[in-house]
């Protein structure tokens, strides 16, 4: 059976990274969250007090890029791999509201998305993987066998991500968590690097109103028969 690419794009809090991390352990293939890669860079930049709500010293982070060195380790208990920056795992660092409101502008950066999409095709070069983010179906992996494209309305977003931050013990609340998605989706879809657009060949998914079963079954069909037409 012939390996196939599987770029998932869409809007933030769709649950991209959890279908795909599923999709990936069921089908043996390498999973790749690349927001976890602008996450990265964007805790870099709070860490190193670069981006605050005032100020945003992008020459100084483009100037340290080269400083900025990303990995992914395998855990096995997990079962997926987890983001490291500079050696140090920063799998649960990088998952708050602090880094969810300037990841967008970080990501909006022409320097940074030219170096992660360079790691992340060098990732892909040899198939088996599953990738999810902004423009993977139309940058990253433009010749993925199988596109998708989720979405969901910006109010049920807003609510399974401020359940997913109290359920970690964040202090936030629903308001800002809403207006978080919303300007996110804002600067996505209207920055002039890779903004984020669904690809001509994508398939859409609307999980709104989608169960994590029926989302994960759905779209395990469409990879099981995309590599069986690929046969």
């Amino acid at each position: 059976m012939d390996k196939i690419t599987i770029a998932i794009d869409g809007y933030s809090s769709t649950g991209k990274s959890t279908v795909a991390k599923q999709i990936a352990k069921t089908l043996g293939y390498v999973y790749v969250d690349s927001g976890a890669m602008y996450r990265a860079v964007t805790l870099y930049a709070i860490q190193n007090g670069l981006i605050s709500k005032d100020d945003f010293n992008k020459e100084a982070l483009i100037y340290q890029l080269d400083t900025i060195v990303l990995s992914f380790k395998f855990n096995e208990s997990l079962g997926y791999a987890e983001v490291y920056l500079n050696g140090e795992n920063i799998e649960h660092k990088i998952r708050t509201l602090e880094v969810s409101s300037y990841v967008s502008k970080v990501a909006a950066i022409a320097e940074v998305r030219q170096k992660l999409v360079a790691i992340q095709k060098r990732i892909g070069e040899d198939k088996g993987v599953v990738m999810d983010g902004r423009d993977i179906g139309t940058v990253v992996f433009p010749n993925a066998e199988l596109k998708l494209f989720m979405t969901a309305s910006a109010a049920t977003r807003a609510e399974r991500r401020y359940q997913e931050l109290k359920a970690r013990g964040d202090n936030v609340s629903y308001a800002d968590v809403l207006k978080n998605v919303t300007e996110r989706d804002y600067i996505d879809t209207h920055r002039k690097e890779s903004p984020l657009v669904k690809a001509k060949d994508a398939i859409e998914v609307d999980n709104s109103n989608l169960t994590l079963e029926a989302q994960f079954e759905k779209i395990l069909r469409l990879a099981k028969m995309t590599i069986e037409d690929g046969e």
